[in-house]
């Protein structure tokens, strides 16, 4: 007789267990996007983004450099801002610390890293790197996405990737 109280007092413990595991997780995500929203400094740019890829036949083995000096990495969450936005997103230049930037088109938002700069094509603020592209265009057949939101982010120890 005393084995069944027992048994239903530990799976109600493990009902309460598994039913509080996902609702911590979910705070959690709610916090770090609240975080990263009140990190972004100065006011967020707006236009569009497209997708680069400096790889050529024949180029530099391991990609060209960046402006930061870096390689360019498709699998990493990086991205290349307009060239006249270089001095609002902390100036890229080569050997300096890469900065960071809030990213948010189609209900999705990701932290890249921006670790170049370009003259890029009228109404375009930002190409993003393969992978970055394909959180938001997962087939990458847009091309293009217009009306994304690009906020610069204070301090320099961000992990890069989706945000909530």
């Amino acid at each position: 007789m005393m084995l069944f109280p027992s048994s239903a007092a530990i799976c109600g413990a493990l009902v309460a267990l598994a039913v509080s595991v996902p609702a911590v997780r979910s705070e959690t995500r709610g916090v770090h996007s609240t975080a990263v929203v009140d990190a972004a400094c100065g006011d967020a740019i707006v236009g569009a983004a497209s997708t680069y890829n400096p790889f050529k036949p024949g180029k530099e083995e391991g990609g060209p450099s960046t402006a930061s000096g870096e390689r360019y990495d498709p699998s990493v969450w990086a991205a290349a801002i307009k060239t006249s936005l270089r001095r609002k997103f902390g100036g890229v230049q080569f050997g300096a610390r890469p900065k960071y930037a809030l990213v948010e088109a189609v209900g999705k938002k990701v932290i890249v890293k921006i670790n170049d700069v370009g003259p890029l094509r009228p109404g375009r603020i930002i190409d993003l790197n393969e992978r970055t592209m394909r959180h938001f265009d997962p087939s990458l057949e847009i091309g293009v996405i217009h009306d994304v939101r690009v906020s610069p982010l204070s301090g320099d120890n961000w992990t890069p990737g989706p945000v909530g």
